[in-house]
C-alpha cells in the first residue's frame, strides 16, 4: 500500500512539475488516504462508471487534482499521457477538476467548502431514494475530501449542522489537517478544536495518523459500522510527504510546497526518495498495477453479486424499477399542468407555490428546500404537499435548511450530482448574493437544479434596503449571457408578469435538463395581462401582449411587475392617439436564441423603445438597446422604507408615470 502511495506522490509532483504549475504538497500528503480508499474500499463498476449503485467521492479542494487524476491513473481511467498533458489546453486533467462522470470525477471542484456540501446533498439523495426505493438499490456510501481551507470556508457552519442534524450515517468525510495553507501555517488563523465542534453537530468524530494506512483502513472500516451519525475521520497529515529539498534534507511540512512545482534538484532528489527515476517519472510500477488489477476482480464480484440483487429487485418491483430508471435517466418528468389553477391578480410567488403543489403531486423523486422562509418564498406550496426530511424518516420531500443559503444551495446541487432526484430552493432574491458561488458552479457542472428566489424589487417595502434587491436582476442577466462549454446557456432565467406567465415559466423550467433555471417572483399582487394574451409564448423569451398596435410609434418592455404598469401607461398613450405595443420579456436568454426573423418582428430596430425596470437600467440594455432610439427607466439608488404603494409613486412605477416619461421621450 505504501509503494502505490508513493506512486501517486511521484505521479502528482511530477505532473505539477512538467506543467511548472500547481499544488504538489497536498496531493503528496494526502495520497495514502487515497490509496486506500480506492484500492480497498470504494465501490464501483470497473465496466459502467454511471452505474446508480456505486459510491461516490467528492473532492472538495481542487487544488489537489493530481492526487485525484494520479489515483484514477491507477483505476485506468487516465492515461500517463493525459497526466503529462496537467493544466493544459484541452486537456482533460485541468487545474481542478471538472465533472466526469465516465473517468471518475463525480464534481467539479471550485471554490473551497462546496464539494463536502456537494457530497452532504449527496447523502440526502441517497437517503431519499433509499426510503423509497428501498436498502437493495441504494446501499451505497458517500465519500468527501476536505482541507483545512473546506473547514475554514464558512458553509461548513450549515453543511456541518445539517449533515449531523439529518444523521447522514452514509457520509464518510476525510479531514486532510496538514496544519500547513498557502500562506500561511493554520495555527496563525485557526486555534479553535475541530473535533469538538463535529461532535457538538452530532458527528462522529475519528482521529488517526492520516498517512498510516492501517490506521485509514481502520477509520473507513468504522465510519462504514456507523448507525446514526455522519463520520468525520481527522487525518493528520505532513504536507509535501516524501519531499527532500536541494541539499538532501526534509522538505516536508513547508508552505513552499503547497503551491508552487518542487523545482530542479528538490524535484529530482524527492522523486528518488520516492522510488521513481526522475528521468521518466511517469510510471506506474508493475506491483501497483497487480494491486488495482486486485481490487478490480474484486469490484467485478461485488458489482455482479449487487447486480443479481437488483435485477432479481426490478422482477419483484416492476413498477418502482420504471420509475427509478426514469429518475436516472435524466429526463425530464411528464408533468400535467392543467391541474395547476392559477388566481388572476396573484402575485407571482403565490402563482409559483400552485405550480409546486402540483408538483409536489406529480413528481415524486423531486426535493424543495427553503432557508427558513418557505411560508415567504411560498416554497410552502410544496411543503404542504409532503413533510420536512427528519433524521431516521427520509420519506417526506421538503428539506428545511434553515437560515443557510450557500449551504442549502450547494447541498440542493450535490443531490442532483448523485442522480435519481430534482431539486428546487427557495429565497429571497436579494439573499441570492449569498448563493451566487453556487449558482456558477451549477451553471459549470450544467446541474438543472431550480432556483426559487420570491420578494424580487424594492417592493419589498417595509423591510428597507437591505432586503430590496436593485442590482441583483442585473447580475444574473449577466450569467445567462455566458455559455458553457458545451455551447448552452450557463443559466436559464425567469421573471414572470403574472401568475399565467408563471405558470408557463414553470413548464420550461422542469423541462430544462441541461442547466440551471432561475424564477424571479414578486411579492405584491400584480394586475392580469389583458384578455386574449398568448402564453404559449412565453416559451420565446419575449413576445407581445395581446392587445399591442401593429406599426406602433413606441414598443414598451419590461419583465415581471413592471409589465402590467407599462400596459397602464399605454391605456394613456393611446387615449392620446399614440400607437403602443407592450412586449413581456421573462427571460431574455430564451429570446436571444430566437430566429432573427422574430425577434426582429417583436422588436424592430427602427422603432424607438422605452424600457421600465425596478432593478439597473442596465438589465434591459439588451433588449432596449442604447442611443436615441431607446430610453430605460430604472433605479440608480437602493430602495427605500415604506409600503410598496408608496414607494411606486415615490419612485415613478405607475402608469401616469409611464405616460409622462414616453411623451417626453417622444417630444410630445
Amino acid at each position: 500500500m505504501n509503494l502505490a502511495a508513493d506512486n501517486i506522490r511521484i505521479l502528482a509532483a511530477s505532473m505539477v512539475e512538467k506543467a511548472k504549475s500547481g499544488h504538489p504538497g497536498g496531493a503528496m500528503g494526502g495520497a495514502d488516504f487515497i490509496n486506500i480508499l480506492f484500492a480497498k474500499f470504494l465501490v464501483y463498476d470497473p465496466e459502467d462508471p454511471t452505474w446508480s449503485g456505486r459510491d461516490r467521492f467528492y473532492l472538495d479542494p481542487g487544488h489537489m487534482s493530481p492526487m485525484l487524476y494520479s489515483a484514477l491513473a491507477l483505476q485506468g481511467k487516465f492515461s500517463l499521457a493525459e497526466l503529462q498533458q496537467f493544466r493544459q489546453w484541452g486537456s482533460p486533467t485541468p487545474g481542478h477538476p471538472e465533472r466526469d462522470i465516465a473517468r471518475g470525477i463525480e464534481n467539479t471542484s471550485g471554490p473551497l467548502g462546496q464539494g463536502h456540501a456537494f457530497a452532504a446533498g449527496a447523502a440526502i439523495a441517497e437517503k431519499f431514494l433509499e426510503a423509497r426505493l428501498g436498502k437493495t438499490v441504494m446501499q451505497h456510501k458517500i465519500y468527501a475530501y476536505i482541507s483545512d481551507g473546506g473547514i475554514q470556508e464558512e458553509i461548513s457552519q450549515g453543511v456541518g449542522r445539517l449533515a449531523g442534524t439529518l444523521g447522514l450515517n452514509n457520509l464518510i468525510m476525510f479531514y486532510d489537517s496538514n496544519d500547513i495553507q498557502l500562506s500561511t501555517e493554520c495555527g496563525v488563523v485557526m486555534t479553535e478544536d475541530t473535533a469538538a465542534k463535529y461532535r457538538a453537530w452530532n458527528w462522529n468524530v475519528l482521529t488517526i495518523n492520516g498517512n498510516d494506512p492501517e490506521e485509514i483502513s481502520q477509520a473507513i472500516s468504522a465510519a462504514q459500522k456507523e448507525k446514526s451519525r455522519p463520520t468525520l475521520i481527522i487525518g493528520n497529515t505532513t504536507m509535501g510527504k516524501g519531499a527532500l529539498k536541494e541539499d538532501g534534507t526534509s522538505y516536508e511540512h513547508s508552505i513552499k510546497t503547497h503551491g508552487a512545482p518542487l523545482g530542479g534538484q528538490a524535484y529530482i532528489n524527492t522523486i528518488k526518495n520516492l522510488g521513481g527515476d526522475p528521468t521518466n517519472p511517469f510510471v506506474i510500477f508493475e506491483d501497483v498495477k497487480q494491486l488495482y488489477e486486485r481490487r478490480r476482480s474484486e469490484l467485478k464480484a461485488i458489482v455482479a453479486e449487487r447486480r443479481k440483487a437488483e435485477e432479481s429487485w426490478a422482477q419483484a418491483n416492476p413498477n418502482l424499477a420504471k420509475q427509478k430508471d426514469q429518475w436516472f435517466s435524466g429526463k425530464a418528468p411528464i408533468i400535467d399542468w392543467s391541474k395547476v389553477e392559477q388566481k388572476a391578480g396573484d402575485s407571482t410567488r403565490a402563482a409559483s407555490a400552485e405550480c409546486l403543489k402540483t408538483l409536489a403531486q406529480q413528481v415524486p423523486n423531486m426535493i424543495c428546500a427553503s432557508a427558513d422562509l418557505s411560508n415567504s418564498d411560498k416554497t410552502d406550496g410544496f411543503l404542504k404537499q409532503t413533510t420536512s426530511l427528519t433524521k431516521g424518516d427520509f420519506s417526506g420531500a421538503f428539506f428545511q435548511a434553515g437560515v443557510s443559503e450557500l449551504a442549502m444551495a450547494c447541498m440542493c446541487i450535490g443531490m442532483m450530482l448523485h442522480g435519481g432526484v430534482i431539486a428546487a430552493m427557495g429565497t429571497f432574491f436579494v439573499f441570492s448574493d449569498y448563493m451566487k458561488p453556487a449558482i456558477r458552479m451549477a451553471a459549470l457542472m450544467q446541474i438543472p437544479v431550480k432556483f426559487i428566489w420570491s420578494h424580487d424589487s424594492f417592493r419589498v417595502g417595509e423591510d428597507g434596503p437591505t432586503h430590496e434587491p436593485v442590482e441583483q436582476e442585473a447580475q444574473i442577466r449577466l450569467m445567462e449571457k455566458l455559455k458553457n462549454h458545451h455551447g448552452l446557456d450557463s443559466v436559464r432565467v425567469f421573471r414572470p408578469a403574472d401568475a399565467n406567465e408563471t405558470t408557463e415559466c414553470w413548464k420550461i423550467g422542469m423541462n430544462n435538463v441541461d442547466t440551471p433555471t432561475a424564477f424571479i417572483l414578486s411579492r405584491q399582487n400584480i394586475d392580469q395581462l389583458p384578455v386574449g394574451n398568448d402564453y404559449a409564448n412565453v416559451a420565446r423569451g419575449a413576445y407581445i401582449v395581446a392587445g399591442s398596435d401593429d406599426n406602433p410609434d413606441i414598443i414598451l418592455v419590461a419583465s415581471g411587475s413592471e409589465v402590467s404598469t407599462l400596459e397602464a401607461g399605454a391605456k394613456l398613450l393611446r387615449q392620446d392617439k399614440i400607437k403602443v405595443r407592450v412586449v413581456s420579456c421573462p427571460s431574455e436568454g430564451l429570446f436571444c436564441r430566437q430566429p432573427k426573423s422574430y425577434q426582429q418582428e417583436v422588436l424592430p430596430e427602427d422603432v424607438k423603445k422605452f424600457g421600465l425596470t425596478a432593478g439597473l437600467p442596465v438589465t434591459l440594455e439588451g433588449l432596449v438597446g442604447i442611443g436615441s432610439k431607446s430610453c430605460i427607466y430604472g433605479l440608480t439608488s437602493f430602495g427605500f422604507s415604506a409600503p410598496f404603494k408608496v414607494l411606486n409613486e415615490k419612485l415613478g412605477y405607475t402608469g401616469e408615470n409611464v405616460y409622462k416619461q414616453v411623451k417626453a421621450f417622444l417630444g410630445l
